[in-house]
C-alpha cells in the first residue's frame, strides 16, 4: 500500500466505525499499568501507537524501538524510570531520535530516576535503570509537549505525589486535562489551579474501562461534510462530554457548513452545506494536532486564513508546518509559515503540479489530511500511504467504502 491515488465522490452517505482515541488507550494503558493488580480496559485503541505502548510496558530488560510513537516513548520513559529491577534502552525510529526529550528526563531526574543518554544530549536514545523515586515539587516549561507533563504527572502518585509548576503559556491544555481526568477515575487526587497540578501521593485503584471512540479521526470527515456539501455521514461512538481536546472540531467546522446532530443512541450524524468564504482566524493552542486538517480544507474552500499557536508542530513525527506548506504548494496552494507559531494562506495561488504526488513525510495526519485534497484534485496520489497505521489503520479501506475509488499503484 505504498502509493494511492484517490478520486472522491461528489457526495458521502454512510456509517464510519472510527477507531478508538489513542490518546485516552495509551493514558489508561499506563495507569492501569501503575495498578497494584490490572483492571479491565476494553475497546483499546489497535494501531501502531497503542501496540508499542503495550510491548513498553512489558519491558524489563534489553533494548525497546518504539518506533514513530512519540507517546509511548515519553510515556515509558516515565514508567520505565518507576519500575524497579529494570534495565532498558529505549530507542525509537531516525525521527524520534531527532525529537527533543531532555524536559522530560531532567523533571524525572529530578525524582531521582537514572536515566542517562546513549547518544546525543537531550535526545534518544535513552538508557534507563528502574530505580526508587522521591516526591518533589518540579518546575517544567509549559510551551513543551503536553506529553511530558502527562506522563510526570501519571507517576507522581506512586512515588509519593508533588507538584507541576508550569512556567510560560500552557499549550495542548486540553490534553493535560484528560491526564488528570482519567487519574481521579483511578482514584487520585489531582488538580491543576493556575499554572500548578498538585498530585497527592496514594495508590491507583484498577477499574473496568471503555475507550472513547477517537475524536482527531473524526476531524477527516467533519472535513469531507464541509467539502462535499450535500453529505451525510453517521459517526457512532463519539462522546458529548468528550474528555478529548479535539472534540473542538465540531464547533471549529460549523463555520465552515458542517450541522452535528447527536444521535439517541449515541454518535453524531455530519451533514455539510455551503458557506461563505469569509476569512477564518483560529487559535490552534489547545487543539494542534486539528492544524493540518483546517489548513487543508479551508484551502480547498477557497478560504484564507491564519491558524496560530502552532509552535509544538515543529517536533512531530515531521515538521508539520514546513510540510504543510511544501505538500499544499504542490496542489496550487502558496502558504506562509510565519517563525514556529503561525501558518497562514492569503488565497495566492501557483499552478498545481500535473498529478501531484503528495509525500506523507513519514507522519500519519499528514496523510490522512492531503487526501482530503482528492476533493478538488481528482488522482491526487498519497505516497508511503501505510503510515496512518499509527492512528488510523483503517482509513483508506472507510474513505473506500464511502466513495472514494482508491487505486494501489505499487
Amino acid at each position: 500500500m505504498s502509493r494511492l491515488r484517490l478520486i472522491a465522490p461528489p457526495q458521502l452517505v454512510g456509517n464510519v466505525s472510527l477507531p478508538a482515541s489513542k490518546s485516552v488507550s495509551n493514558r489508561l494503558l499506563l495507569l492501569d499499568a501503575l495498578c497494584p493488580v490490572p483492571g479491565m480496559l476494553h475497546g483499546v485503541a489497535l494501531c501502531d501507537d497503542t501496540l508499542a505502548m503495550q510491548q513498553a510496558l512489558a519491558a524489563t530488560c534489553g533494548t525497546l524501538d518504539v518506533g514513530a510513537a512519540g507517546t509511548a516513548m515519553r510515556f515509558a520513559t516515565a514508567l520505565l524510570a518507576v519500575r524497579q529491577g529494570c534495565d532498558v534502552v529505549l530507542t525509537g525510529s531516525e525521527r524520534m531520535c531527532e525529537r527533543p526529550i531532555g524536559v522530560l528526563v531532567s523533571a524525572l531526574r529530578e525524582l531521582g530516576a537514572r536515566i542517562d543518554y546513549v547518544g546525543r544530549e537531550g535526545f534518544p536514545p535513552l538508557h534507563i535503570v528502574g530505580a526508587q523515586l522521591h516526591p518533589a515539587h518540579l518546575t517544567m516549561p509549559a510551551h513543551v509537549s503536553s506529553q511530558f507533563i502527562s506522563a510526570v504527572a501519571m507517576i507522581l502518585l506512586v512515588v509519593g505525589g508533588g507538584s507541576i509548576t508550569l512556567e510560560g503559556e500552557v499549550v495542548s491544555r486540553p490534553y493535560i486535562d484528560m491526564t488528570l481526568a482519567l487519574m481521579r477515575r483511578y482514584g487520585a487526587q489531582a488538580t491543576f489551579a493556575g499554572h500548578t497540578i498538585e498530585v497527592a501521593g496514594g495508590v491507583y485503584e484498577p477499574q473496568e474501562l471503555t475507550v472513547e471512540a477517537d475524536w482527531s479521526a473524526a476531524s477527516y470527515w467533519y472535513a469531507l461534510a464541509a467539502l462535499l456539501p450535500g453529505s451525510e455521514i453517521t459517526l457512532p461512538g463519539l462522546e458529548r462530554d468528550s474528555l478529548q481536546g479535539d472534540s473542538a472540531v465540531q464547533h471549529m467546522m460549523s463555520p465552515l457548513g458542517v450541522t452535528t446532530e447527536w444521535l439517541p443512541a449515541g454518535g453524531v450524524r455530519l451533514s455539510g452545506r455551503p458557506t461563505c468564504n469569509c476569512p477564518a482566524h483560529l487559535d490552534m493552542t489547545a487543539t494542534p494536532d486539528l492544524a493540518q486538517t483546517l489548513a487543508v480544507t479551508l484551502c480547498l474552500l477557497g478560504r484564507p486564513f491564519r491558524l496560530t499557536g502552532l509552535r509544538s508542530l515543529r517536533i512531530k513525527e515531521t515538521d508539520r508546518l514546513e510540510g504543510l506548506r511544501s505538500q499544499l504548494a504542490k496542489v496550487g496552494y502558496l502558504l506562509t509559515v510565519e517563525g514556529d507559531e503561525a501558518l497562514s494562506w492569503d488565497g495566492d495561488r501557483c499552478e498545481p503540479q500535473p498529478n501531484p504526488v503528495i509525500d506523507t513525510l513519514h507522519d500519519h495526519r499528514m496523510a490522512m489530511a492531503m487526501a482530503l485534497c482528492a476533493v478538488k484534485h481528482p488522482g491526487v496520489v498519497i505516497d508511503d500511504a501505510q503510515v496512518v497505521t499509527k492512528s488510523y489503520p483503517a482509513f483508506w479501506q472507510q474513505l473506500g467504502q464511502a466513495g472514494f475509488t482508491i487505486v494501489q499503484l505499487s
